[in-house]
């Protein structure tokens, strides 16, 4: 199987958000409907025209991307059914090709994401509260 990360295309919107579904449906149980909601509408209309986005395609179809401003991952989802296939990982590489260090937040509650990131190096630089959920995110930096 041959990874593809290429940038985003406004083509390739549906699928992007299909996989953050199934993807946030997995990571973020304890997250409410309303929440989700708003996601979905600000992921095509905030987030995506701010950001540098790159998505992972396997066989002619999106099934995972991430989000950078600047050296912030803003977002990192890949379909359910593709993880432990590297495409996480080849994402992060992508990012790490741009920039020297790398910083995120993620839900303390999202064991999938945070596993992942512990993995790869990320290291916990503090712990706050998502004012827009009342969930603890911690903040965590990657350096090269």
């Amino acid at each position: 199987m041959k990874i593809t990360i290429r940038p985003y295309q406004d083509s390739d919107l549906d699928d992007l958000l299909l996989a953050w579904e199934h993807a946030t449906k997995l990571a973020h149980p304890f997250l409410i409907e309303t929440f989700l909601e708003q996601e979905r509408y600000n992921i095509p209309n905030v987030y995506l025209p701010n950001a540098n986005t790159w998505v992972v395609v396997d066989d002619c179809r999106v099934v995972g991307f991430m989000a950078l401003i600047g050296n912030e991952v803003g977002a990192l989802f890949v379909d359910p059914r593709y993880h432990g296939r590297g495409m996480g990982k080849a994402l992060m590489d992508k990012a790490r090709s741009l920039h020297k260090t790398l910083e995120l937040d993620v839900f303390k509650e999202n064991s999938i994401g945070l596993s992942f990131y512990e993995r790869y190096g990320f290291k916990q630089l503090n712990e706050k509260i998502h004012k827009d959920t009342g969930n603890q995110i911690l903040r965590l930096l990657y350096e090269s």
